[in-house]
Parts: C-alpha cells; structure tokens; sequence
C-alpha cells in the first residue's frame, strides 16, 4: 500500500521514515516539508522520494494512508483534514491535548470508516519486548509492582506551550507501557516538576504512581533537565524480580548510522549483552537475553488492520484510556490528590 509522511523533524526522519522503509507492505510515496534543510535530509535518507508543499498535495498523489507528525497544535486539524480525504492514519503523539480532543478524533474516524492509529512505537521497545517475554514465562509468580524510568539529558529538545510538556509526550509512552503490561489504571498520583518558561508553564518532569485494576502498582517517571540519563525497568513479583538498564537502543543504533531496512539478521534492536537484564529467584540471578525491538512492526501491524488481516497497532478503547490517565494525574498534581481516570 501507499503511504504519505507529513512533517519532517526529529520524529518523521528518526523515528517514521526508516520504519516506514523496513516495512515492505509500504510503499513511501512522498514527504510533506517546504524546508529546504530538511528537504535536502530526505534527498540524502530517501532518494527519489519526492518533497511535498501541502498534505492535499501529497494525498493528490495517490496515498492510502499518511502518518502526521507535526507539532501538536497543528495535528487535530490535519488528522480530520485527512479522514475527510478519505485516506488511513498514523497520527503521532501527543494525540490530543485532552480527552474531549481525543474523542473528537476517534469519532471523525468512526464516521469516515477510515483506521486511526496513534504512534505508540515504544510498545516495541527492547526492554519492554524482553519484560513481555518475562513476564509470559510465569517466572516472576504474582505480580506486585513495577519502576519504569526514561531521563534524557535533552533540555534543548522539551517542547514548550499549553499542548505540550514531558507528561503529554514521554508520558504518554510510559504509561501506555505500564497499561500493556499491568492492565487499566483504577486511580493515579501525580508529582509534575514545573516550570516557568517565556512559552508559559510546563512540566520537564514526572513522577506517577499507577494503581491498575490488576492490583499492581507502577511507578512512572521521566524527565529531560535533570541532567540525568537511564532507562530502567524493573518487575517485582512474588517469586522473584527482573531489571534491566537497556538503552535507547533502536535510536542508538539510527544515531550510528544503521537502519532497519538494510542491518543485519538478527542486529537490529538487540540490546548489547552487557545491558541485558536480569532475574533474580529462589534459584539465584541470571542474565536475561535481549529481544529484539523493532518500530516497524507497528506499521506492519497497521497495515494489517486496514487489509483486515490482523489486529491494529493501538485501539481508540487504549489511546483513550491513556489519555484519561494523563489528564487524571494533571489533575491530580494541581489538587494533591489521587483521581480515577474518566472512564
């Protein structure tokens, strides 16, 4: 099938186009950037995949589907421009700034029969692909609690105004991982680092407390300007507990110069053996191999949602659930109190 990227920033040539190209159920027709720095970029990264002024224009071409990534505040009006052409679509997060956006986006969809999904790629992470596989082996015995961590030293990469913030973008990626893993979130806590900053107030920091329905606990926190580095989970459950401190590793790996579409067999999203996780039980510890983490599989997966061969990448029931959660602990913040999530 053919498909069309709309922005392209950090996210569209880092973290869509290469995925994009991996994926051969897609064909890459084109890229919509009017600038000339980045559209000499995707010259270098895709040749001969043309450069668009406008998303109408690009959709002219002949698309079935476009993936936007642009600055939040632009996207609600993209998303329904491009239901309303009547084409398929990846749209980045943050999905909305709210649950009342949110909705609005997944009913334009359902009107139009068209498959929304929302670029939850980190479902396909390496540490979270090789806690997935953890967890199925029954190992861990009941689960109890878990600590999901990602700091980035990145002050100059915090997006700043009312739409924007650390909670609504790496937020949104951890507490998706948490609901995958532990299920929907009954009640939330919420600590937001905050800060005053020409744009307005914003959150360069968090700290969650997730109460799941399943009876685990989750503590989520991330933040860009603490100067800090890691990402780190660990699983606590009654026989024992898992912990990794893997990388970043697929961005890493793009940031050397290797891509998905062209690495070796077998290379790709592996974590290095040094970093692997391990598991402790009444056995004693071991090392846990690394799985493989691949963003593809999310437009692997989206296409088969819209061949109608598989199940979709994300679903409106979890996107929208995570968004509840997300106003639940910015609510929560202001008032010093839990909140159960709208339902």
């Amino acid at each position: 099938m053919r498909i069309g990227l709309v922005g392209y920033g950090t996210g569209g040539h880092l973290f869509h186009l290469p995925y994009i190209q991996a994926a051969t159920e897609w064909e890459i027709v084109g890229v919509v950037t009017r600038s000339p720095r980045r559209r000499e970029t995707l010259a270098v990264e895709a040749p001969g995949v043309p450069a668009f002024d406008t998303m109408d224009a690009l959709i002219d071409a002949g698309v079935d589907a476009v993936t936007i990534t642009t600055p939040p505040q632009t996207r609600r009006e993209l998303v329904l421009h491009a239901l309303e052409r009547g084409v398929h679509v990846v749209a980045d997060k943050p999905f909305a700034p709210d649950l009342a956006g949110a909705r609005e986006l997944v009913e334009a969809a359902r009107a139009t029969g068209k498959v929304l999904c929302v670029f939850q790629n980190r479902r396909f992470d390496t540490d979270l692909v090789t806690v997935r596989k953890v967890l199925g082996s029954g190992i861990l015995g009941g689960l109890r609690r878990s600590r999901l961590v990602f700091d980035l030293d990145e002050p100059g990469g915090l997006e700043v105004g009312p739409q924007h913030g650390l909670l609504r973008d790496l937020g949104a990626h951890l507490v998706d991982q948490a609901v995958q893993l532990f299920g929907p979130v009954a009640r939330v806590d919420a600590h937001l680092d905050q800060v005053d900053l020409p744009e307005g107030r914003v959150d360069v920091g968090f700290a969650l407390g997730l109460h799941h329905v399943s009876g685990v606990f989750s503590d989520v926190s991330a933040s860009k300007l603490s100067r800090r580095v890691a990402k780190e989970f660990t699983v606590y459950g009654s026989d024992g507990y898992y912990e990794s401190h893997m990388s970043d590793r697929q961005t890493e790996q793009l940031s050397a110069g290797m891509r998905p579409a062209t690495a070796p067999a077998g290379a790709w999203g592996v974590e290095e053996e040094e970093r692997w996780g391990v598991l402790v039980t009444a056995d004693g510890s071991r090392k846990v191999p690394s799985g493989a983490g691949d963003y593809a599989e999310f437009y692997r997966r989206f296409h088969a949602a819209i061949t109608g061969t598989g199940e979709a990448p994300t679903t409106a029931e979890q996107v929208l659930h995570t968004i509840a959660v997300l106003d639940a602990a910015r609510l929560g913040d202001a008032q010093g109190r839990s909140v159960v999530p709208e339902a």
